[in-house]
């Protein structure tokens, strides 16, 4: 039977503070548009839940779509540019 106490130095060796690391918070500062965009759609498709759209939502809904995917595209030609080395700005 092995102690405990033997192992601990293998358990304990990478200390976990819960905070994300300055990449982590990089990687989301970089994605902040492309999420805010998405709660902007589940907003405006929450609205219609429990009655039937009007125009006017579904404006909203369309509008909110578009944003989402040209947050979507400019993360992705961010993502693209900064994977290839020299990459135009």
């Amino acid at each position: 039977m092995k102690s405990i106490a033997a192992l601990q130095a293998v358990v304990t060796a990478t200390p976990f503070d819960g905070e994300p690391t300055d990449d982590e918070l990089d990687a989301i500062e970089m994605e902040m548009p492309a999420i805010l965009a998405d709660v902007d759609l589940l907003d405006a498709q929450i609205m219609t839940i429990d009655r039937i759209p009007t125009e006017l939502d579904q404006q909203r809904i369309r509008r909110a779509r578009r944003q989402v995917l040209a947050a979507r595209r400019d993360l992705a030609s961010r993502a693209a540019n900064l994977a290839v080395p020299g990459g135009a700005a």
